[in-house]
């Protein structure tokens, strides 16, 4: 049956999903800590490269959208404090 999906191919697609999740989460802690950190920076003590970092950082993750923001949060247990 050429339409049929083998037994190899299914488990490939697995592990690559797999893979692909364990990443995500990865990258979801990064983005958190991240957006912690940029929460917590006071501008007025840092130097002008750093602010513009900074600034890049914060652009990037405004980015997300709210609820990919929201699972950052959740993976390094912060919150938005309004």
């Amino acid at each position: 049956m050429p339409n049929t999906i083998n037994q190899n191919e299914i488990n490939m697609l697995r592990t690559e999903l797999e893979l692909l999740m364990r990443e995500r989460q990865a990258l979801l802690k990064v983005a958190g800590i991240a957006a912690g950190l940029i929460a917590e920076m006071d501008s007025h003590d840092l130097p002008i490269s750093t602010v513009e970092a900074a600034d890049l950082l914060a652009t990037s993750i405004n980015g997300l959208s709210e609820e990919t923001l929201q699972d950052a949060l959740i993976a390094v247990n912060a919150a938005i404090v309004e």
